[in-house]
């Protein structure tokens, strides 16, 4: 079990055993409760109830940030001819084809989101062992396998966050930095709520999200009421 330090211990003798939060209370708690001299990225944890195991349960998607992430996203961009030229134009830190591909395929992986025309797709599959373990593998649900590649990245950049389920059944997505107001924090956090609700798998049976906690980097996990899940 991890040890907390005594400013981590202090910030939980506020909190209530069994205390369930609204969103807006989380946010409030977290912000007036951080102890660190670095801005905090806010995160919501769900625990689902699907099975990891069967692919016709498996969740990921994207969610648009009303208010960003604020962090630098770092995107690259697997295509050629006009689409790399519109990925350009857009943003993108870096684009190519063959070249980016054997780059990537050499262990370069300082980015975060992979963008890849259906075209190159074909090449950016044989990157599965570098891209797969880390959840960089651009994929149509994610909204990252696209002819609109400067969409895409402008998207991306502007606070498109991407969200896989892991083997455990878990979704962490992180909804901004503590330095943001709260309202703007309580929107992104709704925004993260609503798109995970809405990818629940058809083969999904019973109880799809079976806890929310929302975190800081640094701070404890305050649990969700249930209401908050009907945004």
């Amino acid at each position: 079990m991890a040890k907390h330090g005594k400013k981590y211990r202090k910030v939980t003798e506020h909190l209530s055993a069994g205390k369930l939060f609204g969103l807006n209370e989380a946010v409030e708690f977290l912000k007036k409760n951080t102890f660190t001299k670095f801005d905090e990225t806010a995160e919501i944890a769900f625990r689902l109830g699907v099975d990891p195991t069967k692919s016709d349960q498996s969740v990921r998607g994207s969610v648009s940030l009303p208010h960003g992430s604020g962090k630098d996203v770092r995107v690259i961009v697997f295509a050629s001819g006009p689409a790399a030229d519109e990925a350009r134009e857009a943003g993108a830190n870096e684009v190519g084809f063959q070249e980016l591909i054997d780059k990537v395929k050499g262990g370069w992986v300082d980015f975060d989101i992979a963008i890849a025309t259906t075209d190159a797709m074909a090449e950016v599959r044989k990157l599965g062992k570098v891209l797969g373990p880390r959840g960089l593998m651009p994929n149509p649900r994610a909204g990252t396998v696209t002819e609109d590649t400067a969409a895409a990245v402008k998207q991306f950049k502007a606070g498109r966050v991407e969200f896989k389920m892991d083997k455990a059944g878990n979704v962490n997505i992180p909804f901004g930095k503590l330095s943001f107001e709260p309202a703007m924090l309580e929107e992104n956090g709704k925004a993260v709520i609503a798109a995970v609700m809405a990818a629940k798998p058809q083969a999904c049976k019973g109880v799809y999200v079976k806890k929310v906690t929302v975190s800081s980097t640094m701070g404890p996990g305050l649990p969700l009421e249930a209401r908050e899940l009907t945004v």
